[in-house]
């Protein structure tokens, strides 16, 4: 709908940095548009005394501010979303705040919108968060923007002060990708061109606020010409004589009788019936939430998306994407991940961080980590294959969060550019002899066995002592230590938090190899962060992967040092030490805790050989 011509549905949010006047200028649109209800206005008159002296003593962002915190410190926190309707139209606005902290709750709030009003203080013009902003809203699929000049009573000469902001958000914004850009100089403290014209401006000839919303383009959503898109949300299974797909229709519409097919497995049926609340129907639309039935029985769950034959989705297991960091840790690429995707759940791991967005120019710089609000492109690598659209061509099925595994916290969004080609050209090798085959021959269950702590705490000592009373056993296993990887494999690796990441990556992947050998195999490194160890243990069966935890304090492991390496680290020779400036994380619950100081390395090595018989991994 690329006019206001009846009343269609306009989803927009205001956005830009902190003190604009965003929510002032919600609150000021909707008193002066006779929107706001008197007792409300009332309250909001009660709660204004002592803030604003003008207006009949009215703070307006009040009207739309409306979490505690937000009143106490004048400013918006959370994204406050209000409906309201005019005689041309009816609108969604998300107020979305303008602190550079809470970038993430923007984020949200554009990927559900058509349209951006982007405020600037006149005072201040474009600022690092308004561009920051704009990209935001760019890379959420946002086409249309307002790019609204607020406090113009507050600034001498307005119409020059206007024209060159104009100017400098034109210039800034070109590579955006924003199809249009209307610039509206106000004063929403004072209403001027919010809903009236203003007197104050006569120089400006264009729309006000309202009038622009009242005919701006409504956006590119989803529609029923658009490509068949099915998004499975829940296997309804009530009964053995009952089995349904249940989701929504993202885009174009569902037939009973007509083919589709299932992705990412790409099996083809047809729809036997469509169920609703009221019962069947022949015909589902964009929009629909139903439970759609299959002639025969293909394999299809959660996650899973439904297409026509001839509109096929991508379907790939690496991908390049723009990804918006969302947490204080830094994204480290070679860390692991939980992906979401839609309804579907699975591991992925950043192998490649190609470029990050600097902010103030739009350049690419190169970057080895993604920081708080940063924006970057990166490669992305799945456990699975997924099914998906480009992001510019569906927000739906383009976009992504990934999750930290520890904390279940969401750390970034992402928005999905294309498949990577390389993808298509591998293939898993299908194995003739098993995992379980090579260990029948050795008499034992293949596992990894995981030393970790820190450096001198006697991780090797032990690991080395166990080995060799396993080989004695008549076991074959086989010794990784921290040290001759770095002397081999991971020459090139240094010790930064995102060498460290990388180092166990791929240490991890050669224990897999080594465990699928029919091997016990002995790892000794510091490992410092859980995400690495417990992306190791993901990589395994459930029971292949034990943690030894070697809990010697760091103050006995300064003072054995048999290496040197304190000394040097404290002395500031030897830059990103664990325990001295780099930090170590504990297992939470390691199946084995060692302590040194109260066992020599002898018993403690015989305690972890007690420990893999009682699991059945070496026979006594």
């Amino acid at each position: 709908m690329e006019t206001g011509t009846g009343r269609g549905l306009l989803r927009f949010l205001t956005c830009g940095s902190v003190d604009d006047g965003k929510s002032t200028l919600i609150g000021r649109l909707l008193h002066d548009a006779g929107l706001i209800p008197d007792d409300q206005l009332e309250q909001a008159r009660r709660d204004s005394r002592g803030r604003a002296e003008e207006d009949g003593g009215i703070d307006f962002s009040l009207l739309v501010d409306g979490l505690e915190a937000e009143r106490e410190q004048s400013i918006t926190i959370d994204v406050a979303y209000r409906y309201f309707a005019t005689d041309r139209r009816s609108f969604i606005v998300a107020d979305a705040p303008g602190h550079e902290q809470y970038t993430r709750n923007m984020a949200t709030a554009a990927s559900g919108a058509s349209l951006a009003v982007l405020l600037v203080d006149a005072r201040k013009g474009l600022l690092t968060q308004t561009r920051r902003h704009a990209i935001v809203a760019s890379l959420m699929g946002i086409r249309h923007v307002v790019l609204a000049i607020n406090k113009m009573d507050l600034v001498e000469d307005g119409e020059a002060v206007f024209a060159a902001i104009r100017q400098a958000f034109t210039v800034f914004s070109a590579p955006l990708g924003f199809r249009s850009v209307t610039a509206i100089p106000l004063s929403a403290r004072r209403g001027d061109n919010v809903v009236h014209r203003s007197a104050a401006m006569p120089w400006h000839h264009g729309p006000t606020l309202l009038e622009h919303l009242e005919t701006a383009a409504a956006g590119d959503d989803p529609t029923e010409d658009g490509p068949l898109r099915f998004l499975v949300e829940w296997v309804n299974r009530p009964n053995l004589d009952f089995r349904g797909l249940s989701g929504t229709v993202l885009s174009g519409s569902l037939e009973t009788g007509g083919a589709v097919t299932v992705w990412p497995s790409g099996r083809s049926a047809r729809i036997a019936r469509i169920v609703t609340f009221d019962g069947d129907v022949a015909q589902a639309r964009t929009g629909d939430a139903v439970t759609v039935t299959l002639d025969t029985a293909v394999d299809a769950g959660r996650g899973d998306l439904l297409s026509g034959p001839d509109d096929a989705p991508e379907v790939a297991d690496q991908f390049a994407a723009h990804l918006l960091w969302m947490a204080e840790e830094p994204l480290i690429p070679g860390r692991s991940y939980l992906l979401r995707a839609g309804a579907r759940w699975v591991p992925a791991t950043v192998t490649a961080l190609r470029h990050a967005v600097k902010v103030e120019t739009l350049e690419h710089g190169a970057a080895t980590v993604l920081g708080l609000n940063a924006v970057g492109l990166c490669n992305l690598s799945t456990a699975a294959p997924l099914a998906f659209d480009p992001y510019e061509a569906s927000r739906h099925t383009g976009s992504f969060i990934l999750v930290d595994r520890l904390s279940n916290r969401t750390v970034g969004a992402g928005m999905i550019r294309h498949p990577l080609r390389r993808a298509a050209n591998l293939h898993r090798q299908e194995l003739a002899v098993s995992t379980a085959e090579r260990a029948a021959l050795k008499r034992q269950r293949p596992a990894v066995l995981w030393f970790t702590g820190l450096s001198g705490s006697g991780k090797s000592t032990i690991a080395n002592r166990v080995e060799r009373r396993l080989h004695t056993l008549g076991h074959h296993t086989m010794m990784v230590d921290g040290d001759n990887v770095r002397l081999g494999l991971n020459r090139d690796l240094g010790f930064t938090d995102a060498d460290r990441v990388e180092n166990i990556r791929r240490v991890g992947e050669v224990a897999k190899l080594m465990a699928e050998a029919g091997l016990i195999v002995l790892c000794a490194f510091i490992a410092p962060f859980r995400a690495e160890r417990e992306a190791v243990r993901a990589l395994l069966p459930d029971g292949a992967f034990l943690e030894v935890f070697v809990d010697t304090p760091l103050e006995e492991c300064v003072r054995r040092d048999p290496k040197g390496l304190y000394a040097k680290a404290r002395a500031g020779t030897l830059r990103n030490f664990t325990g001295v400036d780099s930090p170590y994380e504990a297992p939470d619950a390691p199946e084995l805790r060692l302590d040194t100081t109260a066992e020599d390395a002898d018993a403690l090595a015989e305690r972890v050989v007690e420990l893999l018989h009682r699991k059945g991994i070496a026979e006594a």
